[in-house]
């Protein structure tokens, strides 16, 4: 299946907390759009991977999106090694994404900054036809490369290079995120409580959405960072 969009996580929620309201808003356009998680999170202090994985099922029907995959590798020991950077080429060549979404360029979580790392380059090495990769079928898979890169903003904050609008999205984003029962604040969750299922970190993730709606002029927005310059013929294309 070919997408339109292509987004990758290092750990499953990542994207919801990231830019599901991008998502959602392109499918809502009519554009064609996966998510890879990149492991099963199962360093997480709360929850299982079992658990985890019944949670990205029920985030990705909210969601909306037409594929989902994860490939699995170990969660913070993952590294831009030939495997690894060979299955995220693998994957890319798969859905031939026009744009590629990844994590954060760096963040509190030293996985978001390397799975970053991971993509970027896997987006190159993608387009090289003499790196050798296989369908399911066994027949050999065509050489491509996404037209644009873009990094969500996480934890930490990161000037963006652009702000999507999500303010009609937002409920939808909201509910997402609060899929994974097992991640977030839940007062009948009697297990350890960890930096993300504080009861503010919900709403420092309000308010962060509302920090960048209210700096394009509505009331939640999502930031991303670039990797390569913006071009247009026309600058009302920019409006």
């Amino acid at each position: 299946m070919k997408l339109d969009i292509l987004a990758f996580a290092a750990h499953p929620d990542d994207i919801e907390l990231g830019c599901a309201g991008t998502l959602i808003s392109h499918i809502k356009l009519g554009k064609k759009v996966g998510v890879v998680d990149l492991t099963k999170g199962e360093l997480g202090t709360r929850g299982t991977p079992e658990i985890r994985l019944q949670e990205s099922e029920a985030a990705t029907k909210l969601l909306g999106i037409h594929a989902r995959v994860n490939l699995g590798l170990a969660d913070g020991f993952f590294r831009s090694d030939k495997e690894s950077l060979l299955q995220v080429v693998k994957v890319i060549r798969t859905f031939q994404p026009e744009i590629v979404i990844m994590n954060a360029i760096h963040d509190r979580h030293p996985d978001h900054g390397r799975g970053s790392d991971l993509v970027r380059e896997a987006c190159f090495l993608a387009g090289l036809k003499q790196i050798k990769t296989q369908e399911e079928t066994g027949a050999d898979q065509e050489a491509w490369r996404p037209k644009n890169m873009y990094h969500y903003i996480q934890d930490r904050y990161i000037q963006p290079d652009l702000i999507v609008d999500i303010t009609d999205y937002w409920d939808q984003k909201v509910a997402t995120i609060k899929a994974f029962k097992s991640q977030f604040y839940d007062p009948s969750n009697t297990t350890p409580n960890t930096y993300i299922s504080n009861p503010d970190f919900l709403k420092f993730i309000e308010s962060r959405a509302r920090e960048m709606g209210h700096a394009i002029g509505t009331t939640f927005g999502e930031g991303f960072t670039k990797e390569k310059h913006i071009g247009v013929k026309n600058l009302f294309d920019l409006i």
